[in-house]
């Protein structure tokens, strides 16, 4: 019998299996994967391509649905979700930050950031709001439309859109794919922040070694289980492990 987690864990996989297609052509993107991601943590997903990264993280932030297995947000089993109700889990409970920066190009900064909360008819708390706008650093573009900021700029709305709602996860996907050393590095130690100073909790793919050194802990995936983990990475610690699994 599936249990549920304890509630140490913002999210956790058990038993995750994801198919694609059927017969001989059946890809399975994920074979048996089970993974805990614990409260207050920024974990990052890593391995080689076509390891199973995205599609756990997928699974897990209620994006995709498993095959069989479990998926849990905090004590709840995704699976038992009607879609309307999964969709306000989302909405809720969880950010998202992914490579595309995902913004509405008429928008001005300052509402997308909000528009979390306002489609769902709330207005934002002021202390926690302010403190995401210092840690941001972008209060003096908060007017601006989308096309008016540079990449790390559009990206840090975008973190800043995920935090807004005070989530109990934010899932990332190569969040900072897309961006040069400088916009990278602000991004990323915005997002180790508020995992540090506001106790967030973030999980994150990246296949840069130099971007799961921000995390605290990386599990590393090989033919859709996880297969290794490794606690306060570093860059070269974090390759040599990615040499050794083929990544």
């Amino acid at each position: 019998m599936t249990t549920a987690p304890t509630m140490t864990y913002a999210a956790r996989l058990e038993n995750g299996v994801k198919t694609y297609g059927g017969g001989d052509a059946a890809v399975h993107a994920l074979n048996g994967a089970t993974a805990e991601f614990e409260r207050g943590r920024f974990t990052a997903i890593m391995g080689p391509s076509g390891s199973g990264k995205s599609t756990l993280l997928h699974c897990i932030a209620g994006l995709d649905s498993l095959t069989s297995g479990n998926a849990y947000i905090g004590d709840v089993d995704l699976s038992t979700l009607k879609d309307r109700d999964l969709t306000l889990l989302r909405r809720e409970r969880i950010g998202f930050v992914f490579q595309a920066f995902n913004l509405v190009p008429s928008l001005t900064a300052e509402e997308n950031i909000l528009l979390p909360l306002s489609i769902g008819g709330q207005k934002p708390d002021e202390d926690w709001y302010s403190q995401i706008l210092d840690t941001v650093g972008l209060r003096d573009r908060l007017e601006h439309l989308p096309a008016e900021l540079s990449g790390g700029q559009q990206q840090r709305v975008a973190a800043a859109r995920a935090l807004v709602s005070q989530p109990e996860i934010i899932f990332g996907d190569e969040p900072s794919g897309n961006l040069d050393s400088k916009a990278s590095a602000e991004l990323l130690g915005f997002m180790r922040r508020a995992v540090k100073e506001f106790g967030q909790t973030i999980v994150m793919v990246t296949h840069d070694p130099n971007t799961a050194a921000y995390a605290d802990r990386i599990v590393f995936l090989g033919d859709g289980k996880i297969v290794d983990e490794m606690n306060n990475p570093t860059a070269d610690s974090v390759l040599d492990r990615l040499k050794s699994l083929g990544g």
